[in-house]
């Protein structure tokens, strides 16, 4: 894949905001990953900026779907490997699609969930989109 990063290692968190105090980024740089249900045993990830929530009509629009919905944490622990809280577009145990807020583009280096509580990875936001083949559109 390539891409450049930089692991930070922090107490684990209660907050976004306090996350991204610890690690060191903006609260808009702290990206969460999102699982997202599109069909029985079909899923996608959305990428947004840690304050930020979904706008589900943007998001349904852009994919061309009447119904979207959020699994429960062991199902989207069983389509991605990772526990809520660190998942990661980085490593799925499935290759599914990734839908990134438009306005990560461009932002710099942004925050990502490593996989595990406490850690993160620091990447530019740019390469990341790039790497993982996001699509990259209006979703908050």
């Amino acid at each position: 894949m390539g891409l450049a990063y930089e692991v930070r290692v922090i107490e684990r968190a209660r907050s976004a905001e306090e996350a991204a105090e610890r690690i060191g980024v903006a609260p808009d740089r702290l990206l969460k990953t999102m699982v997202v249900r599109r069909a029985a045993d079909d899923y996608l990830l959305v990428l947004v900026p840690g304050p930020a929530q979904i706008d589900w009509p943007k998001l349904r629009s852009h994919l061309g779907v009447s119904r979207l919905s959020m699994p429960d944490a062991g199902t989207a622990l069983d389509a991605t490997g990772y526990e809520r809280g660190t998942i990661t577009p980085l490593g799925t145990n499935h290759e599914w699609p990734v839908v990134a807020d438009r306005s990560i583009v461009g932002g710099g280096i942004v925050s990502i969930g490593a996989g595990e509580h406490g850690v993160a990875l620091l990447v530019d936001a740019d390469e990341l989109i790039t790497a993982i083949g996001a699509d990259s559109t209006s979703i908050t």
